[in-house]
């Protein structure tokens, strides 16, 4: 992989694999929704949507029709941290991927019609994703309890709805200027390309672009949770439902590795520990599923339960609880372990068959962490993880003084 950074502070990252005859050309942009002010939530999402709208060399629809005419393919996502796009080409066509993503970068047409549609669609989105969804709602309420609303991992992606509503015009223009500019972005090309000739384009095609002043950061500061938070939540359901979640390591930090594992553990499939207890023996849930966000300053591990009719949420925090507290006291065997890392391996080798995903994660590596090849480091750790570090982890992180429930309640709202 070879690395460059033009002049106004544009980076570049290149892996040649002429394995196929494809090119993944991915933007990513360090803008996500923890960029954003409280008041002014939702932005960088509502962005995302009007990048594909117009820009001062494409007309409306233009972009999707031009690619898809040389057999490409294209999408988005906006998180926390992180903004990117990416599209997938032919080799003989990835300079038209340099094409689109330039004029993107620096000619987005933002026109108050437009930008006022496009948040009707935002909206409608929330409504239905989170609003009228129950697990939506949940994990909203779950975020924003463990780090506050005021805190830039505690409020949506997608935005709070009274800001959506009150975005201007003005807003979006300015959030456009400040973060999309090259010496905020990467761009990374995987595939079939010449690495010399695919700078030479890419520089000819961005160098001129103006950077832009770093924005100032919100102040990020991990919560510290020193009593159980415990929240009900009415919802139409059929069964009670339950959600725990506990403030865990970025993900740059060895730690994250130890808590991904522990996930795995406790619910990656059929045979994980909590699955076996909850679903299978004592058949109180229909449903256990964990998981960990990967955000780069702090992240969130939660639990989440659905019951099965007549049994009620209690009881799964009870098994819950006795399961953590095993995990607190007694090492895990090896065997078991090891299963657990080597399906972790496969899954993330796997991840790395194809081109996009090479790409993929060059670009989150050096946007969450700094390191385009932090994707090994992460493979390592995966390894190197013990029954002891699970032990430690399970005491410090999973405690019981340091978690908030959220219990969903057969009822109305």
């Amino acid at each position: 992989m070879r690395r460059y950074r033009l002049e106004n502070g544009l980076t570049i990252l290149i892996l040649r694999d002429p394995s196929a005859p494809i090119v993944s050309y991915h933007s990513w942009f360090r803008v996500g929704s923890r960029h954003e002010t409280p008041g002014k939530t939702g932005q960088a999402h509502l962005l995302e949507h009007l990048m594909f709208i117009e820009t001062k060399s494409l007309a409306e629809g233009e972009f999707d029709r031009v690619l898809e005419a040389e057999g490409g393919e294209s999408n988005a996502a906006t998180w926390t941290d992180w903004t990117y796009y990416y599209e997938n080409l032919p080799a003989s066509a990835w300079k038209l991927a340099v094409k689109l993503e330039s004029g993107r970068m620096n000619g987005l047409v933002l026109g108050p019609k437009r930008v006022a549609s496009e948040k009707e669609v935002v909206e409608s989105e929330r409504r239905d994703r989170v609003e009228d969804d129950v697990d939506g709602a949940v994990s909203e309420k779950l975020y924003a309890s463990v780090f506050g609303r005021q805190h830039p991992y505690g409020w949506p992606t997608i935005g709070w709805m009274k800001d959506i509503k009150a975005f201007t015009i003005a807003d979006t223009r300015r959030f456009y200027r400040a973060h999309y500019a090259p010496n905020h972005a990467t761009i990374v090309v995987a595939g079939d390309v010449d690495p010399d000739d695919a700078v030479r384009t890419i520089a000819a095609a961005y160098g001129h672009f103006p950077s832009s002043p770093a924005p100032t950061p919100s102040p990020f500061v991990v919560p510290t949770l020193r009593s159980e938070k415990r929240i009900d939540m009415r919802w139409p359901t059929p069964t009670e439902k339950l959600a725990i979640g506990w403030v865990a390591p970025g993900f740059a930090q060895r730690d994250h590795a130890v808590v991904t594992v522990l996930t795995h553990l406790l619910a990656g499939g059929r045979s994980a520990r909590l699955h076996v207890d909850l679903v299978r023996e004592r058949e109180i849930a229909s449903e256990v599923r964990m998981s960990l966000a990967p955000f780069r300053e702090a992240s969130l591990v939660d639990v989440w339960v659905s019951l099965r009719e007549g049994h009620r949420a209690d009881e799964a925090l009870r098994a819950i609880d006795l399961q953590i507290a095993r995990l607190a006291k007694e090492e895990v065997p090896a065997a078991e372990l090891d299963k657990v890392k080597n399906g972790l391996e496969l899954s993330f080798l796997g991840g790395l068959e194809t081109v996009p995903g090479k790409a993929e994660q060059i670009g989150f590596s050096e946007t969450v962490v700094g390191d385009p090849s932090h994707a090994f480091v992460r493979l390592e750790e995966y390894r190197s993880v013990t029954a002891a570090d699970l032990k430690r982890v399970a005491a410090q992180i999973l405690g019981k003084d340091a978690r908030t429930i959220v219990r969903v309640l057969r009822g109305r709202a």
